[in-house]
């Protein structure tokens, strides 16, 4: 037997006092792998073939919560790798990246070493890296926020002539052509092969290995830009075509699961993979900002405007978080930030610079473009409300724009005294794609110092990072997130920056609702 992929670790949840986690591995015959470990564990069951021939294999481990923190080894064909568990009642040790891939070969050839920032964060979970004698892992989490894989080279692949054929098709004829089996077969063998090389380097593989992941799909997932385009293209048959076999090979590989067979802790009754967790007292929602995303729309006479996630979808999310009781910090991941300059702003600073066309591509579709306003303004009295009515502190965890930065919402409408609500937003990007031209770094800088008016009594701004004077970090960097159980009060969560060439993280203390 031999293995193409895997294991790859997914977080279930935390079901009956135990820590569940799925097992994934890809082998090239039906010979089901063997899974062990002292943890309780499911073996390993034939989930699907693919396209190829291969076998995909799904396990679970379930480790019993404990007083203490615990380290479980298991083994996949005599290979051990480590998960690490919280104690019972402990929030989790989290890292937190986006942006695994290039959207084009050229960005390649400017980057050294494309997994470095992998490489440093392993070293990190397994305690060879220490600042100031300060050991930072283990990692009970692993969060990806988008673009876990780059599709965009599918239109030029040599693999899928009939999709090339297709893009050299007038706009008219394209928007008319045909979802083809040969088209069906060439991308779904982009799609197998993607997965398959980019997960499978070493670097990138032993991070999956060993740590239990929650993955979030965003554009380029599906490919560039997806659910912002006009509705002729959003609708045609190719476009919807290459849509549903990336969403089968998303729920595949990062969810471990079949469409319409969710795993653990997606939310029910919704028509996309939102989900959310529990751990102690930290609290974590996914939400799924590409399933539902569509340009504005005519339907039976009635104008549907454009949308991030439907209507059904947001109300099970808020029906998640009216539910919980007794969170200290509620983490958001959203996919596409919800602070960051508009794109009108920056179209006007940016003019016709160098490399602007990567920029416009990543902000295109952003929650400050005009058509989502609206949808992002209630986003953002829902979360005021819940960190009010709940005690909570909320925390936003957004990638995408391929720099690190810090943002803030405040507002005064729902407080009593002189206290201000806050939400503060942590964007980390790219862990693999490398930053925006230095041109565009220095305008995006410039845009960042302007303030936002959300609503009456509400703003938006990007804040500068703690003991520094850049709003913008234009370099590979990841994020993690840990709490520290203060004495006599609820914990602070401390958001750590790895920079790449920068021995020190930057540092971000979030401090939970007095």
């Amino acid at each position: 037997m031999s293995t193409l992929l895997g294991p790859l670790l997914q977080f279930l949840g935390v079901q009956n006092q135990c820590w569940c986690v799925s097992v994934l591995v890809v082998t090239d015959t039906a010979t089901s792998p063997t899974l062990q470990s002292a943890a309780a564990a499911d073996p390993f069951t034939l989930l699907c073939n693919l396209q190829s021939g291969a076998f995909v294999w799904r396990g679970t481990l379930a480790v019993t919560l404990a007083a203490d923190a615990q380290r479980v080894c298991y083994s996949v064909e005599g290979q051990t790798n480590t998960l690490y568990v919280p104690a019972d009642g402990e929030s989790p040790r989290m890292a937190y990246g986006s942006c695994n891939g290039f959207s084009s070969p050229s960005l390649m050839k400017g980057v050294d070493d494309k997994n470095a920032l992998w490489k440093r964060l392993m070293n990190l979970h397994a305690g060879r890296e220490r600042i100031n004698e300060r050991s930072f892992g283990p990692y009970h989490l692993l969060l990806m926020g988008g673009d876990q894989v780059y599709s965009d080279t599918l239109w030029q692949d040599s693999t899928c002539p009939d999709m090339v054929a297709w893009s050299a098709l007038p706009r008219a004829q394209r928007r008319e052509a045909p979802w083809t089996n040969a088209l069906q077969q060439q991308i779904t063998a982009f799609f197998e092969n993607l997965y398959l090389r980019q997960w499978s380097q070493p670097e990138v593989a032993a991070v999956w290995a060993n740590l239990p992941s929650v993955m979030m799909w965003d554009d380029h997932d599906i490919f560039d830009g997806w659910g912002s385009y006009p509705l002729p293209d959003h609708d045609c048959p190719v476009y919807q075509g290459v849509f549903e076999v990336a969403r089968t090979f998303f729920a595949l590989f990062q969810r471990h699961s079949l469409v319409g067979a969710p795993p653990p802790c997606t939310l029910p009754a919704q028509g996309a993979f939102t989900a959310g967790y529990r751990v102690g007292s930290t609290g974590l929602l996914a939400l799924d900002m590409r399933s539902e995303r569509s340009p504005e729309r005519q339907s039976g006479g009635n104008l549907q405007c454009a949308q991030v996630l439907s209507e059904t979808s947001w109300k099970a999310a808020y029906q998640w978080l009216d539910a919980q009781e007794g969170l200290t910090h509620l983490l958001l991941m959203s996919s596409i930030p919800v602070v960051h300059p508009s794109f009108e702003l920056l179209e006007k600073l940016l003019g016709v610079l160098p490399g602007q066309q990567e920029l416009e591509d990543d902000l295109r579709d952003h929650w400050t473009s005009l058509p989502l306003r609206a949808e992002r303004l209630r986003l953002i009295h829902r979360l005021f409300q819940f960190s009010q009515d709940k005690g909570c502190r909320v925390t936003v965890l957004s990638g995408d724009v391929h720099v690190a930065a810090l943002g803030v919402l405040e507002s005064r409408r729902n407080t009593t005294d002189t206290n201000t609500q806050s939400i503060t937003q942590l964007t980390s990007s790219g862990v693999v794609h490398p930053p925006p031209a230095a041109m565009v770094r220095f305008f995006l800088e410039n845009a960042c110092t302007r303030v936002e008016s959300v609503d009456r009594g509400i703003t938006a701004a990007m804040y500068e990072f703690p003991a520094s004077m850049r709003r913008v970090i234009g370099a590979r960097n990841f994020l993690t997130v840990e709490s520290d159980e203060a004495t006599n009060s609820a914990p602070r969560l401390w958001a750590n920056w790895w920079v790449e060439n920068e021995l020190q993280p930057t540092t971000k203390v979030i401090h939970p609702v007095r």
